[in-house]
């Protein structure tokens, strides 16, 4: 009797703990729960950008990141409770980058011509151009004088595409002109080798190009006659359109309210408000 007394006793013991334990394995994954969307609930946004390309993308000093479109992308986190992340990227790597969800978009300075089919685009944004560069004191002043000199393009980029490009006879015919067109992996290595004298031209950019001249104590100067024109946009994967349509109508909203002029004014000595073309595209 004693025996079953005492079975009981353990009996109703173990209910008691397991009881206590299964509540204490419930809260426990509660707060859990709490915690884990306290952390972050926003869904990312992650900006693949070139870390040398200012004025849309750059590295500073202190090792932050800060640019034109890096400014427009925060302000779009912002609007839409999205967590902004700025990826830096091998410029040459982008599409790996891109197609394998690494990076949700291509936001930096994105030249459409020549790339129409390859990307989903949102509506352009800048209109820029490719101008020559060369150093202060160079006899190069017209694209014609550049005949048997070395010209440097950073690889991948909307400059050397415009070298190739058969179909734009003029600037083809120009680029074999040449003693030889060299890349770059990235436009600081281009200015390096400009200063230093291993190349007579570089073709880049006009922001990035207006970024120098401020900065460079006069080493270089710009050729009047420009390479080409183009326009900038954000670039997303093939298809997907929702994105797309998500950035572009805030973009607009930005354009209306006045924001995104704000922010180009931020960027004046890369005459940026000047090169916005985004007002001939919001409805």
């Amino acid at each position: 009797m004693k025996s079953l007394k005492l079975i009981m006793t353990l009996l109703v013991v173990s209910v008691f703990i397991m009881s206590c334990g299964n509540k204490t394995v419930a809260t426990k994954m509660e707060n859990n729960k709490n915690v884990d969307s306290n952390v972050s609930n926003k869904a990312k946004f992650i900006v693949g950008f070139d870390a040398e390309y200012p004025p849309y993308g750059y590295i500073t000093d202190d090792g932050s990141y800060e640019g034109f479109d890096l400014d427009l992308a925060k302000e779009f986190c912002e609007r839409n409770g999205m967590e902004f992340v700025a990826q830096p990227i091998d410029w040459d790597s982008k599409d790996l980058e891109l197609n394998s969800g690494n990076i949700d978009c291509i936001w930096n300075g994105f030249t459409v011509t020549g790339r129409e089919n390859d990307y989903t685009w949102s509506v352009p944004y800048v209109d820029n151009s490719i101008v020559l560069v060369v150093k202060a004191n160079s006899e190069i002043n017209k694209k014609s004088d550049l005949t048997g000199k070395v010209v440097m393009a950073q690889a991948g980029s909307s400059a050397l595409t415009a070298l190739e490009d058969e179909s734009d006879t003029a600037t083809f015919e120009l680029a074999k002109s040449f003693k030889s067109l060299e890349q770059c992996p990235d436009y600081n290595n281009g200015f390096m080798s400009l200063e230093s004298g291993m190349i007579d031209c570089l073709a880049v950019d006009i922001g990035v190009a207006k970024y120098k001249l401020n900065n460079s104590n006069s080493v270089f100067k710009q050729l009047d006659e420009k390479l080409s024109s183009e326009q900038y946009a954000v670039g997303f994967k093939k298809g997907n359109t929702e994105l797309r349509d998500k950035v572009q109508s805030t973009l607009f909203e930005m354009y209306k309210d006045g924001t995104f002029m704000n922010i180009a004014n931020n960027y004046k000595d890369f005459s940026l408000p000047e090169m916005v073309c985004l007002g001939e595209y919001v409805k």
